[in-house]
């Protein structure tokens, strides 16, 4: 069990999966950054000077100034400002790895084509298996392949 263990870690996938997963958590903080400390201040002030993640709607009844008092207070809240910069967060992640995976298929050379299982009758052009020498639909005797 060892063994299939160390067989299973040493593969190439699994290490391709590690670096994959470490530098999408290191690009997930670089985007969370960037849409919290350089995108949602513009559009905060565009927008009346709004900070959106200090937008939250208080459960308890009480009134707060900002979302780090009502938390400092054990209040329960709704951060939709939160959940906005993770939204925008999120669709920027996305949109990165769509124009990645977009040029990465565009860079790949096409595989040779597939060899052909079929041919068409010489006499009624239904497609047949290659080595068939009669055809099912019109029963004429055809050349092997």
């Amino acid at each position: 069990m060892i063994r299939e263990f160390r067989e299973f870690i040493t593969r190439g996938n699994v290490f391709d999966l590690a670096v994959g997963i470490m530098i999408g958590g290191a690009f997930g903080k670089i985007v969370d950054s960037l849409v919290k400390d350089v995108l949602m201040p513009p559009i905060g002030l565009i927008l009346g000077r709004v900070d959106f993640s200090n937008l939250f709607i208080d459960l308890s009844g009480n009134s707060f100034d900002t979302l780090a008092d009502a938390q400092a207070a054990g209040a329960a809240t709704i951060n939709y400002g939160v959940f906005l910069n993770n939204i925008i967060s999120f669709l920027i992640v996305a949109l990165a790895i769509f124009m990645l995976l977009k040029q990465v298929n565009r860079l790949r050379r096409p595989g040779a084509p597939p060899a052909p299982t079929e041919k068409a009758c010489e006499f009624c052009y239904t497609n047949i298996p290659l080595q068939a020498t009669r055809c099912p639909h019109c029963t004429s005797t055809l050349q092997p392949a």
